[in-house]
């Protein structure tokens, strides 16, 4: 599958980028997409929330009142959770809430991402480009370009560059990230995906790994 590649005011170079119909153009696995995104998804959870239940309260453990002759329910402690300020039934407790998934699942699900995206013409290619300090008004200026400065968007960068993350980060709607730091959440997430050329063949070789 042949795509022409961009340069930084949206116009076309001549040239096109070739990508891999094992990668870009398989049919989806809409199962493999749901377990990577849910698995995603519980990760991003802390999982620090507690409540203090009785034995976790300070206070007196005196009997409050007397047991018999008030007329009322028999009270021992003042932590009991029908007082206020008393302890919690059931309440929550720190929970680990990380799952596991096979390694070939994340890649199909990612390559099924992908895909859909493929077919959506979501995917855009444009040619290498970095800055020599971040500048947030330059950046803004290419997505204008490319037609996709009021829509979510996903840049996939080759190799780590501080200056083009530092100058999108101030932008809601813009992503920027590395090929190995893909996922099949942040691709769904995304109006559109735009790849740098030099991310495209470290991205092939990873989701094509046995």
């Amino acid at each position: 599958m042949k795509v022409a590649v961009l340069d930084i005011k949206g116009k076309e170079t001549g040239r096109s980028a070739e990508l891999s119909d094992a990668v870009f153009g398989i049919e989806p696995n809409d199962h493999a997409v749901y377990l990577d995104v849910k698995q995603y998804l519980a990760h991003q959870r802390q999982g620090t929330h507690k409540a203090k239940e009785r034995g976790e309260i300070a206070g007196s453990t005196r009997k409050i009142k007397k047991q018999k002759g008030t007329g009322t329910a028999r009270a021992g402690s003042i932590k009991s959770p029908i007082f206020r300020g008393g302890g919690r039934i059931f309440g929550p407790r720190p929970k680990d809430y990380s799952q596991k998934l096979n390694k070939n699942v994340k890649r199909l699900a990612r390559k099924s991402a992908l895909s859909m995206k493929s077919k959506e013409k979501a995917i855009l290619v444009v040619e290498d480009f970095s800055f020599d300090t971040p500048k947030t008004k330059e950046f803004k200026d290419i997505l204008t370009s490319l037609g996709i400065e009021n829509k979510k968007s996903l840049i996939v960068l080759g190799d780590s560059n501080n200056s083009v993350y530092l100058s999108s980060r101030n932008l809601k709607g813009s992503e920027v990230i590395t090929s190995s730091e893909i996922s099949t959440y942040k691709i769904l997430n995304a109006n559109n995906v735009v790849f740098l050329e030099g991310a495209l063949e470290g991205l092939e070789s990873n989701l094509n790994k046995k």
